[in-house]
């Protein structure tokens, strides 16, 4: 069954392929960690011509920087510690998360470090390190950073090495120590002008403290200054975690009463809706906002619930097309993509004449344009 190929197989031998594929993929990466874990004690490597195992599995093995730097460290801490090994084969950890344990790793703690990590995923794992081996605070920077060096090519060979514009700005930063931002803890915030993408770092230090780094327009750098400046005398400091907590909160206080009509002055008997309106009651959304805990309601046939907080739209059991209605029996939080799967199931099924007999992934038969009765949150009445 296993070797068959894929788009042949049935819906559940397909599931069941998967499942058998990961166990033998999780066991060949602990033998082929095992090994080069062997290779690296007897230095094989050196004789090859290569001057660090890093080398050789780059080059030889074909492995790229991340996956070597995984196994390395996983391979050396699984000669100290061999159940490191096996819980990655059994599948209780992976290489992510376990090369996160193994610079933790001593024979006083293994026992406890691999029973808290076990079939936790990397966030969760990296939460419980940071509070069995927390880290002092970062200090504020807010500082403009270079240009990258292509840019800088660009600007040379399109004005010349003398010009303005070939040459690079100093970087500039202001401490922890600033005036501006004196006194401030957990937060870095990089800041820079024009549209510099950076990956955003949000990483736990120690308990109920994180480190997050971003990469600004000069726009939000003069934003956060002119926050600082009017807050002086209750944030005297300036800090930009004080501020940027301050704004966030704001921000969802406003985006609770958009999408979830939260106010503090419920009307307790709301106006009825025209029959036929795609209008849902601001009561209504409130309720099924609350009911549904703001995640999506799915649940799938093993009991599994869809953990998805984004992208979350109103779904009709009973589709608005077929005389649905805006109550909140009739409505329940789904993601967009539960939404339209319940959507293309409920159309695809009632052509066939077999509603809620089947489940699994389906697609309308021709001709059959599903109504997906989405009310996105927030939208407002008569948007589709």
């Amino acid at each position: 069954m296993h070797d068959s190929i894929p788009s042949q197989l049935s819906d559940d031998n397909l599931v069941a392929a998967i499942k058998h594929l990961c166990t033998v993929e999780r066991g060949a990466t602990a033998s082929m960690v095992a090994h080069l874990a062997e290779l690296d004690a007897r230095r094989l490597y050196l004789g090859a011509g290569f001057p660090s195992l890093f080398a050789y599995c780059c080059e030889v093995l074909a492995l790229s920087e991340h996956e070597t730097y995984n196994r390395i460290e996983v391979a050396r801490a699984g000669r100290k510690f061999p159940a490191l090994l096996a819980r990655l084969a059994d599948g209780s950890l992976n290489l992510t998360t376990a090369r996160m344990l193994a610079r933790h790793l001593t024979s006083e703690n293994e026992e406890e470090l691999l029973a808290a990590a076990t079939h936790r995923r990397k966030a969760e794992v990296e939460e419980w390190l940071a509070a069995r081996f927390p880290r002092p605070d970062v200090a504020t920077s807010i500082r403009k950073l270079p240009a990258p060096r292509w840019m800088a090519s660009v600007a040379a060979a399109q004005s010349g090495p003398e010009s303005p514009q070939a040459l690079l700005a100093p970087t500039e930063s202001v401490s922890a120590g600033s005036p501006a931002v004196a006194g401030s803890t957990a937060s870095a915030v990089v800041i820079t002008p024009g549209t510099l993408s950076r990956r955003p770092v949000v990483r736990p230090l120690a308990p109920q403290r994180y480190e997050i780094r971003f990469t600004a327009r000069a726009e939000t750098r003069e934003k956060l200054r002119q926050a600082q400046d009017l807050l002086r005398h209750t944030i005297p400091s300036g800090d930009p975690a004080e501020i940027i907590d301050r704004a966030l909160s704001a921000l969802l206080d406003q985006l609770a009463k958009k999408k979830q009509a939260a106010t503090e002055r419920p009307v307790v008997v709301g106006r009825t809706t025209r029959e036929g309106s795609r209008h849902v009651p601001a009561a209504v959304k409130r309720e099924v906002w609350r009911r549904d805990g703001g995640r999506c309601a799915f649940v799938a046939t093993s009991g599994r619930r869809c953990a998805e907080r984004g992208f979350l739209e109103l779904h009709h059991v009973r589709p608005y097309g077929v005389g649905g209605e805006a109550t909140a029996e009739n409505l329940w939080l789904r993601c967009r993509t539960h939404n339209a799967y319940e959507a293309d199931l409920f159309y695809v099924h009632r052509q066939a004449g077999e509603v809620g007999t089947r489940s699994g992934p389906s697609s309308p038969p021709r001709g059959v344009v599903p109504d997906r009765s989405t009310t996105r949150i927030g939208a407002g009445p008569g948007v589709p």
